[in-house]
């Protein structure tokens, strides 16, 4: 066998390389164990960096701004991912959880306790699928992929306000 030949059998396939670079958060996705949980870790550390430096009435419409664009730009690119592994929903795909860990945050303090809590409560939601989020695993492609862990990160973001609005967290 050719050299190249026993390279692209040693590489996964992973499609467009604007997909792969978007869908696996720039590689974060293939980071084990737990590609799911690095992938909402880097996000709280990209938006902490990121939030830092931005004024604080910028931030809330940034955090929008960006939770979207994941979304965008995350269907389609889970969508190629999937399709060039043969997989459903393959782990290495992290910009669905990049995405509702975004929205988990949205109108959150800057502050390690806000962010924290962010990180566990979606990951709490997005690992347990409460009803309907686990009905939108079943949207083809990667609307599945990322629009169930969207719905996970709006739970994420209904607890976290009634935590600041009773003053729980705060």
């Amino acid at each position: 066998m050719e050299t190249s030949q026993t390279e692209a059998l040693s590489q996964p396939a992973r499609g467009p390389l604007w997909a792969w670079m978007v869908g696996t958060f720039f590689g974060v996705g293939t980071l084990h164990p737990g590609p799911g949980t690095w992938g909402s870790t880097a996000t709280v550390l990209a938006w902490s960096a990121l939030a830092y430096f931005l004024p604080p009435a910028v931030r809330l419409p940034v955090i929008v701004l960006l939770a979207a664009l994941a979304v965008a730009i995350g269907i389609p690119a889970a969508t190629q991912v999937a399709r060039a592994s043969g997989r459903k929903d393959p782990q290495h795909v992290v910009i669905d959880e990049v995405a509702g860990q975004l929205v988990t945050l949205i109108g959150a303090p800057f502050g390690w306790k806000a962010l924290l809590t962010g990180l566990i409560l979606f990951r709490i939601f997005d690992m347990w699928k409460p009803a309907p989020v686990r009905n939108l695993e079943k949207l083809p492609e990667g609307m599945g992929i990322v629009l169930d862990d969207v719905a996970a990160g709006l739970y994420g973001l209904i607890v976290m306000q009634l935590l600041f609005r009773f003053g729980i967290l705060g």
